[in-house]
């Protein structure tokens, strides 16, 4: 079972997404991450950035024929800080809707 750990990293609306695509995937391409993010070359490559400063991301570099091709994919340390971030959401949840106001 995982441990559930709340990481403000991973949290922020366009890494979270970033996370969630590379947690389903092998490797991912930078241009099916851009597209189903929805994000700008530039803010995906930022985005990225940040998570493999922070070890949760691998990025690949190289060529298909002469064209560069960009991919990335979640390292252990990466998945660990995903499913414990997932955990904890779940947790929140969980005790949200476990309250009962008084009418």
């Amino acid at each position: 079972m995982t441990e559930p750990k709340f990481d403000e990293l991973v949290h922020a609306p366009t890494r979270l997404s970033i996370v969630s695509l590379l947690a389903a995937a092998e490797w991912a391409d930078f241009k099916f991450l851009r597209d189903t993010a929805g994000m700008s070359d530039s803010a995906l490559s930022k985005q990225l950035t940040t998570l493999e400063d922070a070890g949760y991301v691998e990025i690949r570099k190289h060529f298909v024929g002469k064209r560069p091709r960009t991919s990335a994919r979640l390292t252990p340390a990466g998945r660990t800080a995903f499913d414990g971030h997932v955990a904890a959401l779940q947790e929140i949840v969980a005790r949200a809707g476990a309250t009962v106001l008084p009418s």
